[in-house]
């Protein structure tokens, strides 16, 4: 049919250089994007009729600058990469995003290179865990931009991360839960806090939302937040006496001073807040769940029964905790048998 190979609108038809046929939709008010090869075939026609009758993009969309990485970061913004994230996910990723938007959002795609992102490692150095993570966040950008056939290649291959030593959150040792509890004893919402993360290993997003419902015959059972893993947890025995002494009106144990159920990261600044008051400064409510993990360790425990506990997915961090133990548990049988030989 003559008539169905008349150039239609908006179109930008060329050969790379790699010899392979390029088709692009350009519409005034419109993102750029690829239609199929090679052209007049029932693929393009298919792939143009969705681009024409695509809704008009919101108020402020048509001053994206096609090509730019304001194009690439709307574009994963929409992606089902970024959509099926959790939602304490996403937060983390467009503050990481937006901050480099911010200086860079007009800039092209295209022109990103290495020695730029090494630049931008070199500036976030005193921080290396969030140049790290800024790292992993460009990776996937550069990754949508090859998906938009923007640019062939993803320049953070070649920067390297930057080595952090650190021993994570430091764990709470048996004389810091003392001086805690001396300075929230039982019956203070901190007291109950201190019980419910000490004896679950629960992480802040997943303690905040514990209630009664998730007791049933002495067993704590939650799915986590982070991995929808389900753990059953045995209710200790002083975990049950602090959850006796706490009001059991609404669905969470714990409150702010206003009733309401915390947000993580709300429970997170409190927390801190009432372990600086017992002068505990530098302890977090994560280093807890390192806590019952060592406590379990020394207590015998091995790697998967420690995983049942605390719904570890990875068991290297586990066996570390496991490790020690047996280390301190040998080196005292080791002294006790010196001590034995001497006597």
């Amino acid at each position: 049919m003559a008539a169905s190979h008349k150039r239609p609108p908006y179109l930008k038809v060329y050969t790379d250089r790699h010899g392979a046929e390029r088709i692009y939709f350009r519409r005034r008010g419109y993102r750029e994007i690829p239609l199929k090869t090679p052209l007049y075939s029932d693929a393009f026609w298919q792939s143009y009729e969705a681009a024409m009758t695509r809704p008009k993009p919101a108020i402020g969309a048509s001053r994206i600058k096609p090509g730019s990485m304001n194009d690439v970061i709307v574009a994963y913004y929409g992606s089902p990469d970024f959509r099926t994230l959790k939602a304490s996910t996403k937060t983390t990723y467009r503050g990481i995003i937006e901050r480099f938007r911010k200086d860079h959002g007009e800039k092209s795609a295209a022109r990103l290179q290495p020695r730029h992102i090494r630049r931008m490692m070199r500036d976030k150095s005193e921080t290396p865990s969030a140049a790290n993570n800024f790292l992993r966040i460009l990776h996937l950008l550069m990754r949508q931009a090859i998906e938009m056939e923007l640019r062939e290649d993803d320049p953070t291959r070649f920067v390297r991360k930057i080595r952090v030593k650190t021993g994570g959150f430091r764990s709470w040792q048996e004389r810091d839960i003392d001086a805690y509890i001396r300075a929230h004893p039982q019956g203070t919402r901190a007291h109950l806090a201190l019980m419910l993360l000490l004896y679950t290993g629960l992480r802040r997003s997943d303690v905040v939302r514990v209630g009664p419902q998730h007791i049933r015959d002495g067993v704590l059972t939650i799915r986590q937040t982070k991995t929808g893993s389900e753990v059953g947890i045995p209710v200790h025995a002083k975990l049950k006496a602090a959850i006796a002494d706490a009001p059991k009106d609404g669905m969470v144990f714990l409150k702010t001073a206003f009733g309401k159920p915390f947000t993580p990261a709300g429970f997170g600044n409190w927390f801190r807040d009432v372990t600086d008051q017992a002068g505990l400064k530098g302890l977090t409510a994560h280093g807890l769940r390192k806590a019952i993990a060592r406590r379990l360790a020394e207590a015998g425990c091995s790697p998967h029964e420690i995983m049942a506990i605390t719904g570890h997915q990875n068991l290297k961090e586990v066996v570390l905790y496991t490790a020690a133990a047996n280390r301190r548990q040998m080196a005292q049988a080791a002294m006790e048998r010196l001590n034995d030989e001497t006597d």
